[in-house]
């Protein structure tokens, strides 16, 4: 490795002419306002930056490249260097020196051209001004008025650039010292009138030698470099303030064994299968599932060990098993990560999809296996710990039975063999009446709340059902009034007190009692209607009718308050147990039948 000197003339021409470009693996621009003013300051205060690191390039480059974000790459010129470390620096001071931003523009400060006293500016202060469009125009109208910016001691960082402008530099000045020019021939005024636009253009000349001149260092690895060594460096040198993620780690691991781009191939199934990230982040969904087809924990070190190669040659097998994970748990009533219980079984579930045939019965024994242990997961602790580590033993298990594989007996694995359904009992009753309420992302409080989504729970409004088009829409709505039962000083976010339903319809809580108020809210004019809508809720309908509340004094109110829904919450547990227990069986569940 080779330290080296370059002023930023020179880095600018070399990217100009699409000398240098970006390993593929590196992220996008990510600088926010306020470091790119810092660094701007940084630069025309002639003070030091970090250091840069570039790849020579010999015959060809080593990793799969782009161009800087903005800078032309309509080129017949060669690549020369790959930019390892320094792409936000560089990113940065090019659009800047182009004032290319859409929402923001960016100027120097000088304070002796200041007629409008921006005190509070330092001079040779960084300033930018957030920009906006209307009716077709970017406002503020003045960021692009020569005169005012002059004014406001403003020079646009466009005229700084390191290449030769001195045509729009002097159109520039002429624009913005118009208003100042004299009208008569009175030598003084005209003296000084072109005195004040020399000392403008001195000042740009300044500012521009600074720039030029400016070094921004660099160490150079030779072209000779291994990709690994390259790689290697690239990580320890990172000096982005956010630090680079585990997966940001593998995409430049896979590039450097592979040549294939991770990013373009995680863009190209996140347009095939859009609804897999419905259910989380794309890439720990990519990472996870990965790595357990590799027989490898579904956590960072699993993903770390797991063999690149292999994992990109598993990308379709890997990719067809998200997209079929989102099929099953939509089929489920899972629709998003909003109200999914726990992420611990999506990398099983797509992992297993390897194994099991897209057709057939075989298909619909499988699938009832993995209804099973989509509801056990649900509403068992087996996932409240060590989730990664009995995700995989459960992957491993699962796995076996799928494959029809035979313990050293000669006896088939079995659903005894699985450790979810061997070692862990699905929670007690009495647990479901203490649940948290599902917005709080308990993995209980939401598993209650995802048995009203299986069952398509009808809006109390509308009567539409719930489904993977409207879920969005739908609210966290207390059954029993929460306003009434604060008055009882009782909880009311408990995961056996909440419906979802949509947000036109949760706009003003009562504090009625609980049937009365809904039958005058939504204006149930039939009771079969009544019935309907609450049952797809598994609500229980004759213990929210339980009221009377008027008339008593508060301490009567309050007791009456605390018994009423002490016995709808128990009957609702009663209700909602059995739905659990059909489903950890593969049952499918409907209200009539939970309600029988």
């Amino acid at each position: 490795m080779e330290a080296r000197n370059r002023n930023l003339k020179d880095w600018y021409g070399k990217l100009q002419r699409g000398e240098i470009k970006l390993p593929r693996f590196q992220r996008h621009e990510a600088w926010d306002r306020p470091r790119v003013a810092s660094l701007l300051e940084t630069v025309v205060q002639s003070l030091p930056l970090g250091i840069t690191l570039t790849l020579e390039v010999g015959e060809e480059e080593q990793f799969i490249s782009r161009y800087l974000t903005t800078a032309a790459p309509q080129t017949q010129h060669r690549v020369l260097e790959q930019l390892l470390d320094g792409q936000q620096r560089l990113t940065a001071l090019w659009r800047a020196f182009h004032n290319n931003y859409e929402r923001e523009t960016y100027y120097i400060y000088i304070k002796a051209f200041d007629k409008d006293d921006y005190s509070s500016l330092a001079d040779l202060s960084a300033f930018c001004r957030t920009r906006y469009f209307k009716n077709g125009e970017r406002y503020p109208l003045w960021c692009d008025s020569p005169v005012e910016c002059l004014k406001r001691g403003l020079i646009p960082t466009n005229l700084l650039k390191p290449e030769d402008i001195q045509g729009q530099i002097d159109e520039w000045i002429d624009a913005a010292t118009s208003y100042l020019e004299p009208d008569g021939s009175v030598m003084d005024e005209i003296k000084a009138f072109f005195d004040y636009k020399r000392k403008v253009s001195d000042k740009i000349k300044d500012l521009r030698s600074i720039v030029a001149n400016y070094n921004l260092p660099f160490l150079a690895l030779p072209a000779k470099t291994d990709k690994s060594v390259a790689l290697d460096v690239f990580i320890k040198m990172n000096t982005n303030s956010k630090p680079l993620t585990q997966y940001d780690v593998i995409v430049a691991e896979v590039e450097s064994v592979m040549g294939r781009s991770l990013h373009d191939l995680q863009e190209d199934l996140d347009r095939k299968y859009p609804a897999v990230r419905r259910y989380g982040d794309l890439s720990d969904l990519i990472l996870t599932a990965s790595a357990l087809l590799q027989n490898y924990i579904p956590n960072q070190r699993g993903a770390w060990d797991m063999d690149k190669q292999q994992m990109v040659a598993n990308w379709n097998v890997m990719e067809i098993g998200l997209n079929r994970m989102t099929k099953f748990l939509a089929g489920e009533g899972i629709y998003d990560r909003q109200r999914l219980p726990t992420n611990a079984v999506l990398a099983v579930i797509a992992a297993l999809y390897k194994f099991i045939p897209e057709h057939g019965d075989k298909r619909s024994q499988d699938e009832m296996l993995l209804k099973k242990y989509l509801w056990y997961s649900f509403f068992s602790d087996r996932y409240e710990n060590s989730a990664a580590g009995r995700a995989f033993a459960d992957f491993v298990a699962l796995r076996r039975i799928i494959c029809g594989e035979r313990k050293k007996d000669g006896q088939h694995f079995g659903q005894e063999d699985v450790p979810i359904f061997a070692d862990h009992n699905i929670v007690e009753k009495d647990e479901l009446i203490k649940a948290e309420w599902p917005k709080r992302a308990t993995i209980l409080g939401r598993a209650i709340l995802a048995i009203t989504c299986r069952l398509g729970a009808k809006d109390f409004a509308t009567g539409e059902k719930l489904t993977l088009n409207n879920i969005e829409h739908r609210h966290y709505h207390h059954i029993y009034p929460d306003a009434l039962l604060k008055e009882a000083e009782q909880n009311s976010y408990l995961a056996l007190n909440c419906a979802l339903i949509a947000d036109r319809t949760n706009i003003s809580i009562g504090r009625k009692e609980p049937l009365q108020y809904l039958k005058e809210r939504y204006q149930w004019t039939a009771e079969e209607i009544v019935k309907e809508r609450l049952n797809s809720h598994l609500i229980p309908i004759s213990e929210l009718a339980n009221g009377g509340y008027e008339g008593l004094s508060e301490a009567e109110k309050k007791d009456k308050i605390e018994r009423d829904f002490d016995k709808f919450i128990k009957k609702r547990a009663e209700i909602v147990w059995k739905a659990v227990n059909l489903l950890i069986k593969g049952r499918d569940i409907t209200p009539s039948i939970v309600l029988d």
